[in-house]
């Protein structure tokens, strides 16, 4: 009978609590300065309000790879981009119809698929992501980043500040709330691996495993709140916008960082044979899902089908 530490076990609640917290700060930090900036609705979700809540699996995977567990930079990834989409994605589009416009088929769905094929590919090659592939993903979201402001300044959509953030908001206040989301995430990370590697241990459970389902899932609640709270505000374009972003932003940024600063081995064979297939499956179902009946958008059904898929890719990883 194993038993798991108290102080460890809280410290991943902190952790877990410290990662909502500063999710939530950092998106309210972004957007208000993005309004300032005139920035469309879609270009805020796909980029600031993206960045914003990738910031925990940033700081997750670059702490990881540091304390000399690669492991779960690469499954925190991964299994957060099968979360933002299987969990989260599902979950708000049970609670509330998310709409699609086109740049979606243009634009940001086949992006969100070119950098998950890439991940595949360099995985598949060496076993490992070396420095130089990271600064290859890191330049491909950098031109992602260049060609979505482009576009957008091209076809700018109206902005509306419903988002409880208005001009009215100061620089200051903006400035208070990057801070404290900060903080809040660099501790949140620090507390939350700790004490998932403590527990994967005491339980016998790969770091791989805890990696791909539990810090994954915690990492992910900010987008959870972030596409909430959007929704709540009627801003659907930065719901979909910010997952979808954030998922190329997790793949580019950190794992593109992370990768550079040190590479990181496949040191877990189930994450080429199972997990990121799972990726790229979640990956290309959102556009058959969304064309279905050529409704452009998810509703209850395709958001519960979506959740149901990822169960089933939880039980998988548990019972391996």
């Amino acid at each position: 009978m194993f038993k798991i530490p108290l102080m460890d076990i809280i410290l991943m609640i902190l952790g877990f609590i410290l990662l909502v917290i500063g999710g939530e700060y950092l998106v309210r930090a972004s957007v208000g300065l993005s309004l300032k900036l005139n920035l469309s609705k879609m270009v805020i979700g796909l980029t600031v309000v993206s960045f914003a809540t990738s910031l925990p699996e940033l700081l997750v995977s670059l702490n990881a790879a540091l304390q000399g567990v690669p492991a779960i930079a690469i499954n925190n990834v991964v299994g957060s981009n099968i979360a933002n989409i299987g969990l989260v994605l599902g979950i708000t589009a049970i609670c509330t119809t998310v709409e699609v416009d086109q740049s979606f088929y243009k634009f940001n769905w086949p992006s969100l698929v070119i950098f998950s094929l890439l991940l595949y590919f360099f995985l598949k090659t060496d076993n490992q992501l070396s420095s130089v592939e990271g600064w290859v993903l890191f330049s491909a979201l950098s031109l992602f980043i260049y060609l979505l402001i482009k576009k957008s300044r091209t076809s700018l959509q109206e902005l509306d500040s419903s988002i409880e953030l208005s001009d009215k908001v100061s620089y200051f206040k903006i400035l208070i709330w990057l801070v404290i989301g900060a903080l809040a995430l660099f501790f949140g990370a620090d507390w939350l691996v700790d004490g998932a590697v403590v527990v994967a241990h005491k339980m016998g459970v790969s770091e791989a495993v805890i990696s791909v389902s539990l810090i994954a899932v915690g990492t992910s609640i900010p987008e959870l709140a972030a596409s909430i709270i959007a929704l709540i505000k009627n801003e659907k374009a930065i719901s979909l916008g910010n997952l979808i972003g954030s998922n190329i932003f997790n793949i580019g940024s950190v794992l593109g960082l992370t990768s550079i600063i040190k590479s990181i081995p496949v040191d877990d064979s189930q994450i080429l044979s199972r997990d990121i297939l799972w990726m790229l499956v979640f990956a290309v179902i959102i556009l058959p899902l969304v064309v279905l009946k050529k409704r452009n958008k998810l509703q209850f059904k395709e958001g519960f089908f979506l959740v149901l898929l990822y169960s089933v890719f939880i039980v998988l990883v548990f019972r391996s």
